[in-house]
């Protein structure tokens, strides 16, 4: 997918390679929209990516992922510098941003694309993502909520968004934005 390589928030590039002190996150929480400005707002994170991961299809594009038969998630990659902001962070803003009790949706947008997902890259992201869902899933069930639904795999191929998706809530600020989070938060 041909993008451009400025992020049109901060100016960073959008493609690697990164500076070698910076690491990456990627989440699926819904339409990736919402997702990625949640990200691009927070201290500490150097630029943000929407695309697709999670699925069959090699360089899917939107209509082959809307489609659901390439079975990837819109996801957001998150660049992200852990002097300034650690993995944990990252982790409460996943979680406290969206429903994950969804299944393949989020709000009215229904699709297996919209399933709720962290992808790691080590595997201390591995062990900080288990440890993160059990902590909110408790939270959850105390308020009634049922079960998480989030998928925690490897993160595989990271496959780039149209250039007009990415950060679209900046170059598109009335745009719709279905991102919603349940109203719990990770700690007190």
């Amino acid at each position: 997918m041909e993008i451009g390589n400025r992020h049109f928030v901060n100016g960073n590039p959008l493609l690697p390679p990164f500076p070698e002190h910076l690491r990456l996150a990627m989440f699926g929480m819904g339409c990736f929209w919402g997702a990625e400005r949640r990200f691009w707002q927070l201290p500490g994170v150097w630029t943000t990516a929407v695309g697709y991961s999670a699925g069959s299809t090699p360089d899917p594009d939107y209509r082959q992922v809307c489609s659901g038969r390439t079975g990837h998630s819109e996801v957001v990659r998150v660049v992200y510098d852990p002097a300034q902001i650690d993995y944990r962070q990252l982790l409460t803003v996943f979680w406290e941003s969206h429903d994950p009790t969804q299944g393949m949706r989020q709000g009215n947008d229904v699709g297996t694309q919209y399933r709720s997902g962290i992808y790691w890259h080590d595997p201390g992201q591995r062990d900080l993502a288990l440890r993160s869902k059990q902590d909110f899933a408790e939270r959850l069930a105390a308020a009634g909520f049922g079960p998480i639904t989030t998928e925690i795999e490897a993160a595989g191929e990271f496959w780039y968004a149209e250039d007009y998706h990415q950060q679209y809530l900046a170059k598109n600020p009335g745009g719709y934005c279905g991102l919603g989070g349940t109203g719990i938060k990770c700690t007190d």
